[in-house]
C-alpha cells in the first residue's frame, strides 16, 4: 500500500488542498508537504490525525483491497454530529427521528 498516495486520492476525493488537510488534521502544511517531496512516511500519530480529519479510523485508511475502500461510508462533520446525538437516544426516540426523516 502506498500511504502517501492513499492520503492524496482521500484529499482529493473531498477536493481538499495539502492546506486544507492542514487545517482539519491540525498537522502543518509544510509536514505534510515535506513527505511527498522527501517521499517520507508519516508518523502513527501523524496518520491519526489524518483519518482523523477524513472521519475514518486507522483499519479503515489500511484496509485490506482498493475494492474495502469503496464500500467505506466517509461521513461530514455534521453526518457525524448527528450519530453521535442519534446514539444518546433511546430506542423509542430513535425509531421517532427515523419516521421523522423518511417522511420527509
Amino acid at each position: 500500500m502506498d500511504i502517501l498516495e492513499t492520503i492524496r486520492k482521500m484529499r482529493l476525493e473531498r477536493g481538499w488542498t495539502e492546506y486544507q488537510l492542514a487545517e482539519h488534521s491540525g498537522l502543518t502544511q509544510s509536514t505534510i508537504s515535506s513527505w511527498y517531496r522527501k517521499n517520507m512516511q508519516p508518523s502513527v500519530a501523524s496518520l491519526e490525525r489524518i483519518c482523523s480529519a477524513f472521519n475514518i479510523t486507522l483499519s479503515q485508511f489500511f484496509a485490506a483491497s482498493p475494492a474495502e475502500h469503496e464500500h467505506t461510508l466517509i461521513l461530514t462533520q455534521r453526518q457525524n454530529e448527528f450519530l453521535k446525538e442519534f446514539s444518546r437516544l433511546n430506542h423509542r426516540q430513535q425509531t421517532a427521528v427515523l419516521e421523522l426523516i423518511k417522511s420527509i
